[in-house]
């Protein structure tokens, strides 16, 4: 029997992936173990290994394929002995492709379930007002991929109403495909609201990129974090000027590295000390280092903080683990290994999933202060405004001073105002007494 590879799961939350790389081509032989793909999920380009052996029969989708449903056919393999092409033959007779818009919203588990139990189709579902079910080739899936035509249009004359290659010929014939949509991504063609909203602007007028696996991700958790978790907003302001005065003082005296070409063996920056700060904090309250559960509340034992950081086309925040217990240089080394990886997108699922809560900072952008929105399971994320010289009152008297703006945006399921308030007395007590970091 062939042997049918299919788009796997890399993470809890994906859905869909980019096939970015073939390591095979047909005819070729694959053992257990093999690299055969690289797939880029919404957050990293991962490996993905072969739990099969046999030989490449047929590449069902292109190196280079966009937003591949998980479970979606990717590559067949021929047992040995068996004809590659009759393989190939049998295995895409015997398949179905989930159509692609709208998504069908389920999680990772249920269609690893569904594919379990599906033997020679699986049933389509297309969620339009009627539910209507439907089945779909392979064949006529891509065909109808590539001409932008919507297969909820076309009547299937296949074995059980199966849409087939000619139904969708047919409809090419027939006319059932606006010049509108050979233009555009069919996510779009098949939007209502998105084609409302078109309809307003000549197609000279603009351009359309459709939205990458990062992109939808990201704004599918902000939405739910914002529709979901009760946020509230706690600001305070913090001299920074006894900080920047250390922080001076401790790259002053940095050893240098001299396997690295008598590189500093660290550089601190105002940031790695803020993440010091936000950890000692939790640490100094601890019923704030927590997460909402349904059932009860998670009390952390750790404070591992995250740290948002932009990479083309989105937004990434590895974890700096147990960040209470590490030291400024380890702190700093660690965030400068993540930062790049996260922008080349090499970080693995773990350091970059879970986390107590998180540090956006946007002073380097000249931000006085914003207010982020949490990302859960975390209940706080401290927003940080740019140092600036601002006018004070001290011990009576007029006196300039550097001062930094920090909102903490607070789930106030789990945290009570006075608690968020606690926090950031304290998170304000540390920056301006920096030693107590390093004590």
């Amino acid at each position: 029997m062939p042997i049918k590879i299919t788009m796997p799961a890399l993470s809890p939350t994906m859905e869909e992936g980019n096939l970015s790389k073939w390591n095979i081509k047909e005819g070729d032989k694959v053992a257990c173990g093999d690299i055969i793909a690289e797939i880029e999920t919404d957050k990293a380009t991962m490996e993905v290994e072969a739990i099969d052996e046999g030989t490449v029969a047929k590449i069902v989708v292109p190196a280079g394929t966009q937003r591949v449903k998980v479970n979606s056919l990717i590559v067949i393999l021929a047992e040995e002995g068996e004809d590659l092409f009759e393989a190939a033959k049998i295995a895409e007779e015997t398949s179905s492709v989930v159509v692609k818009e709208p998504v069908i919203k389920q999680s990772v588990e249920s269609v690893s379930v569904q594919a379990a139990h599906s033997s020679t189709n699986q049933q389509l579902v297309r969620q339009n007002g009627d539910n209507r079910r439907f089945f779909a080739s392979p064949l006529a899936r891509r065909l109808a991929a590539q001409v932008g035509i919507d297969l909820l249009l076309i009547s299937g004359t296949g074995p059980h109403g199966r849409i087939i290659k000619r139904d969708v010929e047919k409809a090419l014939n027939n006319g059932i495909i606006s010049s509108h949509s050979l233009h555009i991504d069919q996510s779009i063609s098949s939007g209502t609201a998105d084609r409302q909203i078109l309809q307003l602007f000549k197609e000279s007028e603009y351009t359309f990129a459709p939205h990458d696996n990062m992109r939808k991700t990201i704004a599918k958790r902000l939405v739910a974090s914002k529709q979901m978790v009760p946020h509230f907003y706690v600001t305070i302001d913090c001299e920074l000027d006894a900080l920047l005065e250390l922080r001076t003082q401790l790259n002053a005296v940095v050893p240098m590295v001299e396997m690295q070409a008598g590189e500093p063996a660290y550089k601190l920056s105002v940031n790695d000390m803020i993440i010091k700060a936000v950890a000692l904090s939790l640490k100094a309250v601890p019923d704030a280092n927590v997460s909402w559960l349904e059932d009860g509340m998670l009390y952390h034992k750790h404070c591992d903080v995250g740290v948002a950081v932009s990479i083309p086309n989105g937004l990434m925040v590895p974890i700096i683990r147990c960040a209470e217990e590490k030291s400024l240089s380890i702190i700093s080394n660690e965030m400068k290994d993540l930062a790049t990886r996260a922008r080349e997108r090499k970080l693995k699922m773990e350091e970059y999933q879970g986390g107590t809560t998180a540090v956006s900072n946007m002073g380097m952008y000249g931000i006085k202060n914003f207010s982020a929105i949490i990302n859960p399971p975390h209940a706080t994320i401290f927003a940080i405004g740019a140092g600036e010289k601002r006018a004070i009152v001290k011990d009576g008297a007029l006196a300039i001073a550097t001062v930094m703006s920090v909102t903490l945006s607070v789930d106030h399921r789990a945290i009570d105002g006075a608690l968020a308030a606690e926090v950031a007395q304290t998170f304000k007590k540390i920056i301006e007494n920096p030693l107590t970091m390093l004590i």
